[in-house]
């Protein structure tokens, strides 16, 4: 439909997630719009977190060097291990102030239809840690869905042979919803409202 140059910028940001080709055509026109001096401001920061942005070494989450921030903060409780899919969690639930320990990144949760199993995230990586870092506390903190919750359950059925405690927020969150939308103050308290994970959650 529209010239070679176009298609091509119109095909890319609709690979993006979230991004539907209507969006896609309205974010290229307005790149067309914007002055190159914009254009290459964008470009150059995109390729700067590229070279520059890596995923810490023990926990997952993003960062400059081998380990995060929050991994290298000698404050934070070693005993208590957070569980979240992507590192964008890591930014809402510590918005909360409420959670003083570590974190884990999945790297997403399980779902089959779209070929995500344990294998392709982060689990074993999370097993290793429980007994090196004598974690006390696994609390899962996925997003209150069907393939969050899956995940919740099949983590907890490997932690629990390794003498760990289970919990995870209270469903203080919209089913359906995503952490990054919830506010700080739901976040909180849903975290605040933390639980084991019993056998009744097996029928979710």
């Amino acid at each position: 439909m529209y010239i070679d140059p176009v298609e091509e910028v119109i095909d890319a940001l609709g690979r993006l997630p979230g991004i539907g080709p209507k969006s896609a055509q309205r974010i290229t026109f307005h790149l067309m719009r914007l002055p190159v001096e914009d254009i290459d401001r964008l470009t150059n920061s995109i390729s700067f977190m590229k070279e520059k942005v890596r995923f810490c070494e023990s926990c997952f989450n993003i960062s400059e060097h081998e380990l995060c921030p929050i991994c290298k903060d000698v404050q934070r409780n070693n005993g208590m291990l957070c569980v979240v899919e992507e590192p964008k969690d890591i930014v809402a639930l510590e918005k909360t102030s409420e959670f003083k320990g570590r974190y884990h990144v999945l790297g997403g949760s399980i779902s089959p239809i779209d070929g995500i199993g344990p294998e392709q995230l982060k689990v074993a990586e999370l097993l290793r840690r429980i007994e090196p870092e004598e974690i006390k506390e696994v609390i899962i903190a996925m997003n209150p869905n069907i393939e969050g919750e899956a995940t919740a359950i099949y983590i907890s059925r490997l932690l629990k042979p390794l003498s760990v405690e289970v919990t995870k927020i209270a469903s203080g969150l919209p089913v359906g919803g995503d952490l990054e939308y919830a506010d700080e103050l739901t976040l909180g308290r849903a975290f605040l409202g933390r639980h084991p994970v019993i056998e009744e959650d097996k029928e979710l």
